[in-house]
């Protein structure tokens, strides 16, 4: 996120909510300064408000108003006293990998700068049941208004991680990369990608805007994929690299001619692959995409192509069990 975040029009009358100003904006500066660059980006920024506000005051714009814990939290409200200090522990409760600790900092310093969340390992470490993620502490009221929103990001992101991690192994020893792909949670696009990264994998591209991917419906649209890749390179030159999906191998040696970037090779059974590999002869950079699961991983990575790219490492990660249990 470049540059300082704009300070919001105060407005009046919300119950619950306190004014954003000076020392909130300082805050968010703080926030983006414990986060890795990737997530250093305005959407991440929002959606950690808005898991808050999921919580706290549904009905609050976050761009104007700040929640307070204790008033948008009746139970602890009346179960607390306003003083009370509480101790925690961050566990895992099932193998994995674990990622987003720096977001879980991000997020208790969101809600209340006295919460101290305290890492105990490093991001993308390997983890057991039982395994200690992390120390928390602050006022009562906050620490359990932020207990369920950070919850559902570690386990969200480790879940990504970890399957990530196991597909990375699955191809141990080929010369194969695994990408993720676009099919990510709606707004949450730079932490599924991020998660993929603490995994082992790379990403595939960012959007629409950072990559050229002639993919059927293109080539269907313009006439053919000749037409289509002589359009791209008569509006944009060589400013973004190209990517073709081809779906049969004549499709693949009308691509070669045109020598770009990199050819997907779409839903190919394995013997496909194969014949594809042997006819690029590294003329070009591969990639095998269209429902790749673990089970079959392996057996794409060994017919030699360059990348494996899966949807399901974003759309299917289950969540990794972890919980926060009061010391």
């Amino acid at each position: 996120m470049r540059g300082r975040i704009k300070q919001p029009e105060i407005k009046k009358g919300i119950p619950g909510m306190t004014y954003m100003d000076p020392s909130l904006a300082l805050r968010l500066e703080q926030v983006k300064a414990i986060l890795p660059e990737m997530l250093r980006h305005p959407a991440v920024l929002h959606i950690l408000q808005l898991s808050l506000a999921e919580d706290l005051h549904p009905d609050a714009d976050f761009s104007q108003l700040w929640p307070s814990p204790a008033s948008g939290d009746p139970t602890s409200q009346a179960t607390l006293a306003a003083d009370t200090w509480l101790k925690g522990q961050i566990t895992a409760k099932a193998a994995g990998v674990v990622a987003g600790l720096p977001l879980a900092q991000a997020i208790c310093l969101l809600v209340d700068p006295q919460i101290a969340c305290k890492p105990a390992l490093v991001e993308g470490a390997i983890v057991q049941p039982g395994t200690l993620l992390a120390e928390v502490s602050g006022p009562g009221p906050a620490l359990l208004a932020v207990e369920r929103p950070m919850l559902n990001i570690l386990g969200r992101l480790s879940g990504i991680a970890t399957l990530t991690h196991k597909f990375v192994q699955a191809v141990a020893g080929t010369k194969a990369v695994i990408l993720d792909t676009r099919k990510t949670a709606p707004g949450l696009r730079h932490m599924d990608k991020y998660s993929v990264r603490v995994g082992g994998g790379q990403n595939h591209r960012a959007g629409l805007y950072d990559m050229i991917l002639i993919k059927d419906n293109h080539i269907d649209g313009s006439g053919g994929i000749v037409s289509a890749v002589e359009r791209v390179r008569q509006r944009f030159g060589n400013r973004y690299p190209i990517e073709v999906e081809v779906r049969d191998l004549a499709e693949l040696e009308t691509v070669l001619a045109l020598k770009v970037e990199r050819v997907m090779l779409d839903n190919m059974s394995l013997d496909l692959l194969r014949i594809a590999v042997q006819r690029c002869a590294g003329k070009v950079a591969l990639e095998a995409s269209g429902n790749v699961t673990l089970a079959t991983v392996r057996s794409i990575a060994e017919t030699g192509v360059d990348f494996i790219s899966s949807g399901a490492l974003t759309h299917s990660a289950p969540v990794l069990d972890i919980s926060l249990r009061l010391r």
